[in-house]
C-alpha cells in the first residue's frame, strides 16, 4: 500500500517543490541547489526501491507478532482505535527518532536524512534504505496491544506524509501551532548542527512529546540554523550516503584492541570513538563555517544529469507499480539498474573520474538488453516501435554525454570511497 500511495503522492510532492522554488525566487531567497536536490530525491528513490525488498521487516514482523503474541484484538472499524493508533504510533516514532540520534547503529541509518546542507522540501524525500532493519523494534508495543495491520500501515503513512511539509525555510513561526505540532520552525531546529540546537525536536506530528521529555527547543532569531551533520558527507553518491556510518563503525570496531569497545561502538552516542582509535587517528574538529560541498558543473552538465535523473525517476514509478508482476531475479536486476543509474549520476555531478565510462556502459547495456530480450526486465514483450524508441534514446543520450562531458578534470570526489 505504501508504495502505491507514495507513487500517487509524488506529483503533489513535486508540485509543492515547484511552488517553493517560485516563492523562493520571488522572495530572492532560493534554498535549492540542483545537485543537492537530485541527491536528496535519489535517496528517496532508493528508499522506495529497497522498501520493496524490506517488506518482510516493515510489515511481516508486525503481522507475525500481531497473530502470535498480541494481548488484545482491537476492531479495525472503530474510530477510537484509529485515533489512539495514530497517537501511539507518533509516540513510538518519537522514541525511535530520539534513539536514532543517541545510538550509533541507529544513527547509521538515520544519518541519511540529515546529510543535506540545504533545507527544503526535497530534503523531506531524503530517506534511508536501511531503517527497517532495526526500526520495527520500536513499534512492537502496537502489535502487542493488537492494533490491526491495516491501522498500523495507514497511521505510519499518515505520520510520514505529514512530515513532508515541515521541511521548508519559506514558512516562519506559526504561533500556537508551534507549541502543539511539529512545524517548519520546530523541524528546522532538528536539522541544525549548531551547538544550541543539536539533537532536539524529535516529534513526527506532535511536538508535545519533546516538551514532555525535555528535548524541545525553540528556533531563535539570533541563532540562524546551519544544516547538515557534524561529519559532512561531501559526496553526491547515494549508495555511499547509506553506508558511510556503517563503514566507520566497522572500521573502528576492527581496529580497536578492546572487545568491550567493539560492542560499545554499536550502542554509544554517535561520534564516540575508542580511546586507542582516537589517539591513532584523531578526527578533525567540526567547523560550522565550512564551505558547502558544491563541485561546479557547467549548465550543459546540469541539464544532462537532470534529464537522466528524470528518466530514472519516471522509470522507478513503473518499477514500484509493476514489481509484483516481475519475476524474482529480473526484479532484482531492475532494481539494480535503477540503483546503478542513480549512483552514476551522483558521480557525474561530482565530476569524478570513471563515471562517464560507467554511464556509457549503462546506456549501451540498456539498448543491448532491450534488443536481445525484446522486453523490459521481463515485465512484458515490447513492440518493435517501443524497442526502437528506447534504443534511440540511449544512443542520443550517449552522444550527448560525450559532447557535454568530453573532458573531465582530475577526480573530485571518489570512484570508490576509502
Amino acid at each position: 500500500m505504501e508504495e502505491k500511495v507514495i507513487t500517487l503522492a509524488t506529483p503533489v510532492f513535486f508540485l509543492l517543490i515547484f511552488i517553493e522554488l517560485i516563492v523562493g525566487a520571488l522572495r530572492r531567497r532560493n534554498t535549492y541547489r540542483i545537485n543537492d536536490a537530485i541527491n536528496s530525491i535519489s535517496l528517496g528513490v532508493l528508499s522506495q526501491i529497497s522498501g520493496v525488498f524490506m517488506r518482510l521487516l516493515r510489515i511481516g514482523i508486525y503481522a507475525w507478532l500481531l497473530e502470535h503474541v498480541s494481548l488484545f484484538t482491537l476492531p479495525a472499524d472503530s474510530l477510537w482505535v484509529w485515533v489512539s493508533g495514530l497517537l501511539l504510533y507518533d509516540f513510538c516514532y518519537y522514541w525511535l527518532h530520539r534513539m536514532s540520534h543517541e545510538v550509533n547503529i541507529l544513527w547509521a541509518a538515520h544519518v541519511v536524512h540529515h546529510q543535506s546542507e540545504d533545507y527544503n522540501l526535497s530534503t523531506a524525500l531524503r530517506q534511508t534504505s536501511s531503517g527497517a532493519l532495526l526500526g520495527w523494534i520500536f513499534y512492537v508495543p502496537m502489535a502487542l496491544l493488537g492494533y490491526p495491520l491495516e491501522v498500523f500501515a495507514a497511521v505510519a503513512l499518515i505520520d510520514l506524509l505529514y512530515q513532508f511539509w515541515v521541511h521548508t525555510q519559506q514558512i516562519g513561526k506559526l504561533g500556537w501551532f508551534d507549541r502543539v505540532f511539529v512545524s517548519p520552525s520546530n523541524h528546522r531546529v532538528h536539522h541544525a548542527v549548531n551547538d544550541v540546537y543539536l539533537d532536539k525536536n524529535y516529534g513526527g506530528i506532535l511536538i508535545v512529546w519533546d516538551r514532555m521529555f525535555g528535548s524541545f527547543i525553540e528556533e531563535r532569531n539570533d541563532e540562524p540554523v546551519v544544516y547538515g551533520t557534524r561529519s559532512p558527507l561531501r559526496s553526491w553518491n547515494p549508495l555511499w550516503a547509506n553506508v558511510e556510518v556503517y563503514k566507520s563503525i566497522a572500521q573502528d570496531a576492527w581496529r580497536t584492541r578492546y572487545l568491550t569497545d567493539k560492542v560499545r561502538l554499536l550502542f554509544a552516542k554517535p561520534g564516540w570513538r575508542p580511546a586507542d582509535i582516537e589517539v591513532a587517528s584523531p578526527k578533525t574538529d567540526f567547523d560550522i563555517q565550512h564551505p558547502l560541498y558544491n563541485p561546479e558543473l557547467t549548465r550543459s552538465e546540469q541539464v544532462y544529469c537532470l534529464v537522466q535523473f528524470t528518466i530514472l525517476l519516471l522509470t522507478t514509478t513503473h518499477f514500484l507499480a509493476a514489481h509484483n508482476t516481475i519475476p524474482g531475479w529480473q526484479g532484482i536486476a531492475y532494481a539494480g539498474w535503477l540503483g546503478a543509474g542513480l549512483w552514476i549520476i551522483g558521480g557525474l555531478m561530482e565530476r569524478a573520474s570513471g563515471y562517464a565510462i560507467l554511464e556509457s556502459i549503462r546506456l549501451g547495456g540498456t539498448a543491448v538488453g532491450v534488443l536481445v530480450t525484446g522486453s523490459w526486465f521481463g515485465v512484458a514483450a515490447l513492440p518493435a516501435t517501443i524497442q526502437g524508441a528506447i534504443v534511440a534514446s540511449a544512443f542520443v543520450a550517449l552522444a550527448a554525454l560525450w559532447i557535454v562531458l568530453k573532458t573531465l578534470p582530475a577526480p573530485h570526489g571518489h570512484f570508490s570511497h576509502q
